[in-house]
């Protein structure tokens, strides 16, 4: 719970000046078996990318909760430009962009979702995108049961 708020911290830092709403809600009060690195890398690259591709004064929840049969999940919600479907199944690729020239003004590597993929996999995890253009998107990464500690 300590790492959420890290991040949620760093987040406001990061938003600055373009005031995003950011909250974060947890209800679970499971603790994750995982290596602390991996999982910061992982959630901070979804807020952050929240952070960058919501307009000044949007909104994004952070939220880790309990799910069906003992899962935890993590998620980010925010009311961004959203993705198109199209994109979706690739944006976990390495170095994939759907915009290159946003993508470089706001900085990154195009590896982040990349990351988070992999970081979920190690973890026996599964990451849902859901998405709409012009609404926003929800990243969350879904824990098995056997994680819990």
């Amino acid at each position: 719970h300590e790492l959420l708020k890290v991040v949620v911290r760093d987040a406001r830092s990061l938003s600055g000046a373009e005031g995003h709403e950011i909250t974060l809600d947890v209800t679970c009060s499971a603790r994750l078996m995982a290596l602390r690195r991996e999982l910061h890398s992982a959630i901070s690259n979804l807020v952050f990318n929240a952070v960058k591709y919501t307009p000044e004064g949007g909104r994004i929840a952070v939220r880790w909760y309990d799910g069906l049969d003992g899962q935890m999940i993590f998620s980010v919600t925010d009311t961004g430009i959203g993705i198109e479907a199209k994109h979706i199944p690739r944006l976990t690729e390495r170095f994939y962009r759907i915009d290159v020239g946003r993508s470089r003004s706001r900085g990154g590597t195009g590896l982040g979702l990349a990351i988070v993929k992999h970081v979920a996999l190690r973890h026996d995890a599964q990451l849902e995108i859901e998405s709409t253009p012009g609404e926003g998107s929800r990243f969350a990464i879904r824990f098995p049961a056997s994680k819990r500690c």
